[in-house]
């Protein structure tokens, strides 16, 4: 038996190196590598510039703690915030780490407690984060939630609007849903969040830990919109593999977070602020965002053109999904795999692509003639 906890359904190929989009397993096989580790591997595996900004910070100090300053987290927090409406920024390791922070961000700064957020969306699996999930597998058997959250139809304007109140302190969403089946907010719902919070004076939180660092062909998928959040959440994309999480908020919010109302021990260390660094220094390049952009328009272009009518195309960039209807896609995970693709699901019904967003339209290809053998 293994020494591990079994919390994980295993692949059977282990994963021992990578280059780019092009991972290799135990056996010596390769494979086209769509899943970037869950959209995390912005700049594929082993990206030089990142492996010597790794290299470069572990020679000289990996950690000191937040009692002191520590210098890359004015740079990068200074990048995140550039030609935004943002102004300050919080680090953490972690997606749901950076969700719990904008939780209690906005209950502490309104004094309310009531959060709405919507079904099928992901937050994470901190008792914070897996209460403002909307999805009952993910709340299974963990006796009590965390209470006041409000969990509504997505894109239902008329559910939004009946349940918003003088109660609510924020309204949390995802731009697309990742996990949630790759589902993107409509206009029309973003205008109807947006005259909530304008009318009520309601924070709004906007989860971008799947989203966010040019995986949509922006810096951030809520700049597609008229949305402008008042905290936002980063993680995945930011740190291409080294654990980062970020949590960005308006100049309002600054008091609120006064000293000792909230902290983590390794966020933000040094090593960390050196690989983001490396990171946005490629992704938020006008010309690099633009190239994603481009790859998506081809991805999309050739998978309308090879595979059947019958699936749908969805997202934006390159977090794209294939919907199936009903028929369930593991068995074709599980095929696209012994194919040399690697891939993961959006919900039941939903194949996620993912691949990092220094993609080539070669690379796209190889997986298209892949997924036309498979989908057919």
């Amino acid at each position: 038996m293994s020494a591990l906890f079994g919390n994980y359904g295993k692949r059977r190929a282990q994963i021992v190196k990578g280059q780019g989009t092009v991972v290799e397993d135990s056996a010596g096989k390769q494979y086209l590598d769509f899943t970037s580790g869950i959209a995390v591997a912005s700049l594929g595996h082993a990206h030089p510039a990142i492996v010597q900004a790794l290299q470069e910070q572990s020679e000289k100090l990996w950690h000191i703690s937040n009692l002191f300053e520590i210098p890359g987290q004015e740079k990068v927090a200074q990048k995140l915030i550039a030609n935004t409406h943002f102004a300050h920024a919080f680090f953490c390791n972690s997606g749901a780490e950076a969700n719990e922070a904008a939780i209690k961000l906005a209950r502490k700064h309104t004094g309310k407690h009531h959060i709405v957020t919507f079904e099928k969306s992901f937050h994470g699996r901190t008792f914070g984060a897996m209460s403002a999930t909307g999805q009952g597998k993910i709340h299974n058997g963990f006796g009590p939630l965390v209470e006041k959250f409000t969990i509504l139809p997505f894109n239902d304007v008329a559910a939004l609007e009946a349940a918003i109140d003088d109660s609510v302190a924020a309204i949390m969403l995802e731009m697309i849903q990742g996990e949630g089946g790759v589902n993107c907010v409509s206009a029309e719902f973003a205008a109807a969040i947006a005259k909530a919070c304008a009318d009520k004076g309601i924070l709004l939180i906007v989860d971008e830990v799947q989203t966010g660092i040019g995986r949509t062909g922006t810096r951030y998928a809520y700049e597609q919109t008229i949305l402008k959040p008042h905290i936002m959440t980063l993680a995945k994309g930011l740190g291409g593999g080294f654990p980062v999480g970020a949590m960005l908020g308006t100049t309002e919010l600054h008091a609120t977070f006064s000293p000792g109302t909230h902290g983590t021990t390794f966020g933000g260390n040094p090593l960390a602020m050196n690989v983001a660094q490396a990171i946005l220094d490629h992704v938020f390049e006008p010309v690099f965002l633009q190239q994603v952009q481009e790859a998506s328009a081809y991805f999309v272009a050739q998978l309308k053109a090879h595979l059947p009518s019958s699936y749908t195309i969805q997202g934006q960039g390159l977090l794209l999904g294939i919907g199936c209807g009903d028929i369930e896609v593991a068995s074709y995970i599980a095929a696209a795999e012994e194919k040399g693709l690697l891939l993961v699901g959006a919900g039941p019904n939903v194949i996620r692509l993912l691949p990092p967003l220094t993609v080539s339209k070669e690379e796209i290809d190889k997986a298209v003639a892949i997924l036309k053998t498979i989908l057919h």
